[in-house]
């Protein structure tokens, strides 16, 4: 910390960290410092400056960085490949969970496991003074059948809401799990060197835990994560095909969005298909419903100063093709990057839904589910901070501010309690147009394994430079 940091907080002041500045800011000691608004300011930015060693003397060289990259490389390539093929769902990874543990103990940190069910911490002291630093990897797959065909291919198989389904790693998780632990053995051999302590956090059920259970960064704060080990700020990398290989992607303060997911549900009154007169069809009152849910963002958002997502993912209802079933359900998901702006949304979609149905005879009712996650937020001052290593590590012009994306993130929630940066890597090689690549989540989602060394490169060169080591 700077002396002028110093001369008024402590470490684990409330002025070293930085949320999300639309909510107050939350003091974790009763000794903390109570400074006015504007010095409160000065401090918060300095303390955070302090944080992140900014100082061309003490920056880590881009040629060690690499060097320390490359050594790693092969063997997360390797560890890649072995989870993608053995890829688990959300609080189910098990073998997954086991793999890193094992690895995280013969390096020979403190190690903590079964944490939010499946989830392994593991914190790293280093040799000199200096913040505690989070770096976090999620580990969970997706219920989708591979059809990418690499020698790695996943043939898993799992339960997915009552149905047996393919298992795959179609958001790239495996890859941020191998790139974590890499960055783990590498900071290990660093440990004498470092200013500061990094907790590294292996994260389950970042898609969502199984409905009726809890997961994911939630429940490892609920069980007190950060209270046990007070991190300063935390760093974050998402695989995202949406850009090249080679390219990092990076916004300051909101860069993903708020996700909601939403029930609805029609109830009309059942006949047979050839005499739809005697009933109160539920399929064609759906049908006008989600024509009408797609006028709100057409017509009832101010998108210029927003985007809106809303998205109708699944019907059920009806058993055989003669029969106008009584009633039917439809799940879907809603994005939204401001808080006023999702209020309002929830109210138009309610509204459609019940005036829809009431004109067709039928009733409707709209409901949210428990999947939710906050707006991902990119603190300003450490984004700044951030953005010289990722350039030295890449170079400047593969350093891309990115729009709004409409995805969502549960490291969101880390992001809402201490000062936090995510970014994204690009994974779609170099001579194929991202806009056309499969995304995320696809069947056909591919990962360009020269991407996972772009990140391993620049998440090694945060951590030098935070860490202050060269």
């Amino acid at each position: 910390m700077t002396k002028h940091c110093q001369a008024h907080c402590t470490r684990s002041c409330s002025c070293a960290t930085l949320p999300d500045p639309r909510r107050p800011v939350v003091r974790r000691r009763a000794r903390l410092c109570k400074p006015t608004f504007a010095a409160g300011a000065a401090f918060i930015f300095a303390c955070v400056s302090a944080l992140f060693v900014g100082q061309r003397a003490l920056a880590a060289d881009s040629a060690k960085a690499e060097e320390l990259a490359r050594a790693v490389e092969p063997q997360v390539i390797a560890w890649r490949r072995e989870l993608h093929q053995h890829p688990e769902l959300s609080n189910r990874e098990f073998k997954t969970a086991k793999l890193v543990a094992e690895h995280l103990k013969k390096l020979g940190l403190e190690v903590q496991t079964g944490v939010a069910h499946t989830g392994v911490v593991a914190l790293l002291k280093g040799g000199n003074p200096g913040p505690t630093v989070a770096l976090r990897a999620d580990m969970d797959a997706l219920p989708v059948t591979e059809k990418v065909d690499v020698s790695f291919k996943s043939r898993e198989t799992g339960t997915y809401r009552g149905q047996q389904v393919g298992v795959m790693h179609a958001c790239g998780h495996d890859a941020h799990t191998a790139i974590l632990m890499g960055i783990a053995q590498t900071l290990t051999k660093l440990r004498a060197s470092l200013h500061g302590n990094v907790l590294f956090i292996f994260q389950p059920a970042e898609e969502g835990a199984p409905i009726g259970e809890e997961g994911g960064a939630q429940l490892m704060l609920k069980e007190g994560l950060f209270d046990r080990y007070k991190p300063d700020l935390a760093f974050g990398l998402h695989v995202m095909s949406m850009l090249n290989t080679g390219e990092i992607g990076y916004r300051s303060g909101p860069i993903m969005a708020a996700a909601n997911s939403f029930r609805i549900t029609i109830k009309g009154k059942q006949s047979h298909g050839s005499r739809p007169w005697q009933a109160i069809d539920p399929i064609v009152t759906a049908a006008q419903t989600i024509t009408a849910l797609q006028t709100i963002v057409s017509r009832g958002v101010d998108i210029t100063a927003n985007p809106a997502v809303i998205t109708v993912g699944a019907i059920n209802g009806g058993v055989r093709y003669n029969i106008i079933p009584e009633s039917l359900e439809m799940i879907g998901t809603v994005r939204t990057f401001d808080p006023k702006q999702r209020d309002d949304v929830f109210a138009m979609m309610k509204r459609i839904v019940e005036n829809t149905a009431a004109a067709n005879g039928a009733t409707g009712t709209f409901a949210l589910e428990e999947t939710s996650y906050p707006v991902t937020y990119n603190n300003p001052e450490l984004t700044q901070k951030a953005l010289p290593s990722l350039k030295r590590a890449l170079g400047e012009d593969k350093v891309k501010e990115i729009p709004l994306n409409p995805v969502a993130e549960d490291f969101s929630f880390f992001a809402q309690k201490i000062p936090s940066f995510f970014f994204f890597v690009g994974i779609t090689p170099p001579d194929q147009n991202p806009v056309n690549a499969p995304s995320n989540h696809s069947d056909y989602f591919y990962v360009d394994e020269k991407g996972i060394a772009v990140a391993l490169r620049a998440m090694t060169q945060l951590a030098l430079d935070t860490l202050q080591v060269n």
